[in-house]
């Protein structure tokens, strides 16, 4: 799966996964959906950012997670 709008390299934010031509991490983005920002504040707070951006940060995480194996325990 190709992500248009994500890179990593290693010489941008020690290689972490930042929104393409910019500095912002895909998991700061994250992060804000999370807290509850709508796709809306987000923009206005990033003007550098598309509603395309977003997007691909969620293709992103859901991509990375079915890769790798969660911490995660059942509960008793």
């Amino acid at each position: 799966m190709a992500f248009e709008r994500i890179s990593v390299d290693s010489k941008i934010m020690g290689g972490v996964p930042c929104i393409r031509g910019t500095r912002i991490p895909v998991s700061s983005i994250l992060g804000y959906m999370a807290a509850g920002m709508t796709n809306d504040e987000i923009l206005s707070d990033f003007p550098q950012l598309y509603p395309e951006d977003l997007q691909d940060a969620l293709r992103f995480a859901a991509a990375a997670v079915s890769e790798r194996e969660l911490p995660y325990r059942e509960s008793a």
